[in-house]
């Protein structure tokens, strides 16, 4: 056999295991696991909005979870399944996909982005069930890596950008949510047409949440590019206290908590019916 058809071989077995059906169950096993993890932050944030204590953010998800009868195993469990959900963007961002226009070099773009991202959950949440600080203060971390990035040449043009960028994808994520863009990514003829309505709460309510918290998330890491303070950047439990700080005070932060927990939900409902 020459040497492009062997390539030609290889890249139609590779795309073969991409589309296998243990693929399909690795990528909807993650789909839960990130579900339960947008659940736990967003009950730790109505936590904290209604006058308790503790972290809305992975690291206070976790140690609830690991609180839990089981708990290292649950934590083992949530790890893993984010490994799965990389492993399953990597092959979109390979191979393209299986939404409409998943071939698109954007969509392949993004999804090398969450092959990235998810890694460093599955990494993180990993390395907590190990017994290593993995996934400490979420704080704590988005101001050690800004400090980081500012020492770098152009580093405050690095931080404002990503900054933009996180912000840009929030917005961007929410208007997409209220236009219900993710029937694309759904086989919406197999959802029953009462539970099509509680989809679309729990996709809307959640994606716009979501989006809400990535804004913040973003116009925090520019502020801290602006002012090159290492310290205006904040993680995902500070993003969420900032909403009770508004004028609506706990309430905001109560509403976009529901949200949060909504989207974990509607994670769930991606795994049922997502199209992998």
């Amino acid at each position: 056999m020459n040497a492009p058809a062997a390539m030609r071989r290889g890249r139609r077995n590779a795309r073969q295991a991409a589309n296998s059906t243990a693929l399909e169950s690795v990528a909807r096993a993650g789909m839960i696991a990130q579900g339960v993890l947008y659940i736990l932050v967003g009950l730790l944030a109505l936590r904290i909005a209604s006058g308790g204590g503790g972290k809305a953010d992975q690291g206070g998800a976790l140690r609830e979870l690991a609180a839990q009868p089981f708990g290292r195993f649950l934590v083992w469990g949530v790890g893993l399944g984010l490994a799965g959900l990389a492993l399953w963007r990597l092959t979109e961002a390979l191979f393209g996909a299986s939404e409409r226009h998943g071939n698109k070099p954007r969509k392949r773009l993004m999804s090398a982005g969450r092959f990235v991202l998810y890694g460093v959950l599955a990494y993180s949440v990993i390395s907590y069930a190990v017994g290593s600080r993995g996934s400490g203060s979420s704080d704590a971390k988005s101001q050690d890596i800004t400090a980081r990035a500012l020492s770098v040449p152009a580093g405050q043009w690095l931080v404002g950008i990503v900054g933009l960028i996180i912000a840009g994808f929030g917005a961007w994520s929410a208007v997409q949510a209220i236009r219900r863009k993710y029937h694309d990514q759904m086989r919406m003829s197999r959802i029953p047409r009462r539970a099509r309505r509680w989809v679309d709460v729990l996709g809307v309510g959640g994606g716009v949440s979501r989006g809400a918290v990535l804004v913040v998330l973003g116009v925090f890491a520019m502020e801290a590019a602006w002012s090159e303070d290492a310290d205006e950047a904040k993680g995902m439990d500070d993003a969420l206290r900032s909403f009770a700080q508004t004028p609506a005070g706990p309430w905001l932060l109560a509403a976009i908590a529901v949200g949060v927990a909504l989207f974990g939900l509607f994670c769930f409902a991606l795994a049922r019916w997502r199209r992998v």
